[in-house]
Parts: C-alpha cells; sequence; structure tokens
C-alpha cells in the first residue's frame, strides 16, 4: 500500500484576513479549479446525461462552477471532439453561449456512461484534496483559552457547581478527548453541547466533495451539516467570483449512540454509484464529536478507543482508499466520551490513562435539585410550591431510597402538566394528588 502524496495546488484558498477568517480561493480559470479539462469534461458528460439537454447555465449550477473561463473552454473541447451537439438558444434566457442548449451525441453518451462506469457522482465539481487540507489547518488555528467567566455564561441557566466548571474548562482547554461518565439524566449531553457552543466559534467553509486523483469523497452532509444563516463575504475584484463547490456551515456538532459501528468510521464505498462518503467523525472535523451512551456500541469499547488513539494523539487520521491507497486527513475535532457505565467496567485503566480529562458528572444534593424545581416550574409558569416539594422528596425519593437526577425536575413537572391538562384543573405544586399520579406514571420499578 501507498500513502496519497499531495499534488501542488497553486490556488489554495484565500489567507485568513485580519478578522482570522478563511476564504474559498477565488475563481477566474480552469487553472483555479485544481482539476484538468479531461475531469470537468467527463463530470459535464455525466451531468448531461441525467439531465438530458441542459444550458450552460444549468449546467454551471450544477457543476458549482463559472460557465465564463471554466466551462465555456470545456464545452468547446466537448464540442470539437463531438461529444456535444448544441440546440437552439434557449428563449429568453439571455444572450451567450451559457444559454445555448447542449445535449449529448451517441459518441458523449458512450463517453458518459464510461465515466459513470468510474464513478456516477454527478453533483458539484469536487475540490482536490490539497485545497481541502489547506482549507482545515487555515480555519482551525489555536484558539484563546477559555476562561471562567465564559464558561460560566454559557452554563447560565443550568444548575452546575463552580467545582464542576473547574474540571470542565481546563479540559476544554487542553484540547483533547474528553470521559464524561455518571448516572443518567444528569446532563452530560447538555453539557457537552454548552461546551460546544463556546468552542466552536464562527462558521466554516467545506467542500461539497474530494478529489483524490480520479477518486471523489462526499463531504457535505444534510443532516449532519447545518447550512450557514449568514455566511461571511469577501470583495472580489470584477470578473472574479467566489468558488461555489464549497458552502459555509455552522461548525458541526455532531452526536451518535449506541448505532455506531466500525463501518462508519471508515471511507464509506458506495459499490452502486462508485463513490466514498466522508466518515462520520471526519465530517465533524473542526467540530465537536460526541460519542454519546458510550459501552453500548455493537462493538466493544476497546475496539473503538482503539480506533481513535492515533487520531486524538497525533491529531491526523488515515484514510485507505479501495486501490489501497492511504490518505491522511487532519483531525480537528474535539471529542467527548459519554457514559452511564462505571468506566472500569468499560476499559482498563492503561486506556483509561489515555485519556487525560475525565469527569464525573453525579447526582444533585437535596440543595441542586430544590433550585433545579425553582427554575423548571417558573420556565413552565407553574406556582412553586415548598410544601409540595417536600412532600414529593419525602414520598417519592426518601421513603423509596431512590437517588435524585437532574432531570427529574423537568419530566415530573412536565406530567403534571400533561395529567392536569386531561383533569381540567390548573397544574399546581400545591395539589399531592396532581403530584402522585405525576410521580406514579412517571418511576417504574425495576
Amino acid at each position: 500500500m501507498t500513502t496519497e502524496a499531495p499534488r501542488k495546488i497553486q490556488n489554495v484558498g484565500q489567507r485568513p484576513n485580519d478578522n482570522g477568517a478563511w476564504f474559498p480561493p477565488a475563481i477566474a480559470s480552469l487553472e483555479d479549479t485544481g482539476l484538468t479539462k479531461l475531469n470537468i469534461a467527463d463530470h459535464l458528460v455525466k451531468i448531461l446525461y441525467n439531465g438530458g439537454d441542459l444550458t450552460g447555465h444549468q449546467m454551471a449550477e450544477i457543476a458549482k462552477l463559472p460557465f465564463s473561463g471554466v466551462l465555456d473552454g470545456v464545452v468547446e473541447f466537448l464540442k470539437r471532439e463531438k461529444f456535444l451537439d448544441t440546440k437552439a438558444q434557449s428563449g429568453g434566457a439571455g444572450i451567450g453561449e451559457a444559454s445555448f442548449r447542449y445535449t449529448l451525441t451517441d459518441r458523449g453518451t458512450a463517453k458518459a456512461k464510461e465515466a459513470m462506469d468510474r464513478t456516477s457522482y454527478a453533483s458539484a465539481a469536487p475540490v482536490p484534496l490539497d485545497m481541502y487540507l489547506d482549507s482545515l489547518r487555515a480555519q482551525n488555528t489555536e484558539r484563546p483559552p477559555i476562561r471562567q467567566k465564559q464558561l460560566r455564561g454559557v452554563m447560565n441557566n443550568l444548575v452546575i457547581t463552580d467545582e464542576m466548571l473547574t474540571k470542565v474548562g481546563p479540559a476544554v482547554n487542553s484540547g483533547k478527548a474528553i470521559f464524561l461518565y455518571g448516572p443518567p439524566g444528569n446532563g452530560k449531553t447538555t453539557i457537552a453541547e454548552r461546551v460546544g457552543e463556546i468552542v466552536l466559534g464562527e462558521d466554516m467553509w467545506v467542500p461539497f466533495a474530494i478529489d483524490v486523483n480520479g477518486q471523489i469523497i462526499q463531504m457535505f452532509d444534510q443532516i449532519n451539516h447545518q447550512v450557514s444563516t449568514n455566511p461571511p463575504t469577501q470583495q472580489l475584484p470584477k470578473g472574479v467570483i467566489q468558488d461555489m463547490r464549497w458552502i459555509a456551515i455552522k461548525r458541526p456538532m455532531i452526536m451518535v449512540g449506541g448505532e455506531l459501528t466500525m463501518e462508519v468510521l471508515d471511507l464509506v464505498y458506495d459499490e452502486i454509484n462508485k463513490f466514498y462518503e466522508m466518515p462520520i467523525h471526519l465530517k465533524a472535523n473542526g467540530g465537536l464529536f460526541l460519542i454519546d451512551d458510550f459501552g453500548r456500541q455493537q462493538v466493544s469499547p476497546v475496539q473503538l478507543l482503539n480506533r481513535w488513539i492515533v487520531p486524538l494523539e497525533t491529531r491526523i487520521d488515515f484514510m485507505t482508499l479501495n486501490n489501497g491507497r492511504k490518505i491522511g486527513i487532519p483531525f480537528f475535532v474535539m471529542t467527548i466520551f459519554s457514559t452511564n457505565l462505571d468506566p472500569k467496567d468499560l476499559v482498563d485503566e492503561a486506556f483509561l490513562r489515555r485519556i487525560r480529562h475525565k469527569i464525573e458528572v453525579g447526582n444533585p444534593d437535596m440543595e441542586q435539585f430544590s433550585e433545579i424545581f425553582r427554575i423548571v416550574a417558573k420556565v413552565k409558569r407553574i406556582p412553586f410550591d415548598e410544601n409540595g416539594l417536600k412532600y414529593l422528596i419525602k414520598k417519592w425519593f426518601i421513603d423509596m431510597d431512590r437517588d435524585f437526577r437532574m432531570v427529574h425536575p423537568r419530566d415530573i413537572l412536565a406530567q403534571m402538566v400533561d395529567i392536569a391538562g386531561y383533569l381540567d384543573v390548573a397544574p399546581s405544586m400545591s395539589n399531592r394528588e396532581l403530584i402522585d399520579r405525576a410521580a406514579a406514571s412517571y418511576f417504574v420499578e425495576l
């Protein structure tokens, strides 16, 4: 097996400006794409094969490449080689070659089928691997450390102790993996999400797809990537446009649970369409990757941790293509493992030492539990009643030797609202019958 050697690309993107923002490269010519004329020719005939006759504007919109300066030369080449025919100018579509309609000849159809035998990918034109790697490094420079006041700010509506924050803050600043453990229902996932809010920062750019010497890897994922509602803009010279093969997204925050398998942690190859999909954890590049319910996956925790040891320590993950070539992808991902299980039941001490920051998220004490009830009652507009809370705690927790959970106030009050609505009474914490009904329908003795 060989390791993929990066190709030298001249126009690899706009360097960070004074505000640290990175932008996709300006594109005005075929050379700026980093692709060859034959690459784009194959791409266009596949687009036409799928779409029938299309205007130059329509092909440009699908390929995310400008017609003038890029596709026009490729179209001329395809016409000259008898792969394309020009049809009548589209009515009302404007003037110039971009408004003409183009269709494949028999020779062009044969060429399209040949190209689709290699890969049927025919959407936004791919970005060369080197351009993508350059963008990752430029958009993931060192960030300033998180301060205590900032962290407290994003946790402001959570009942969380300063002691807990003094563990979370340094762990976030380390940039290393974090291991959250403790009983269910105490906010491990919420803490991880709030950490993401403060860590992820400004929106970033990702390509729709990546080209590795003719092999296509689909990067943008409509499910796991959220398109930016306010993408950054830049001033470009007249006649030059931003490369539309990139899309601005919010820094990804991807969560996986018990469904995680080893297969999705490598390049996923579509045998029918003959292109790859980027692994789920690398779709999180530049953001946060949360492995929830760690230890409940179909594969062993040791296998999963073994899979991540190298990228977590070296910040590079290696992917293997079907032809045996390996490519190294920077791993700029904050990784958080979260589990309800006892860590010593998952992996041995040697493994746990590889993850420096291990934080227990335990049960709330009586004071915290009462404070959460006050907050949730206010949010749900239920008058808080101290005696009602004492009744609930005595009968349904102390007498039954039941532990408090951070999630209990939210869930029990929600049950009370549902039951009160059915009975056509106002939800009230002073209504002991309502409290009993809510608790009885919520708790299950195991």
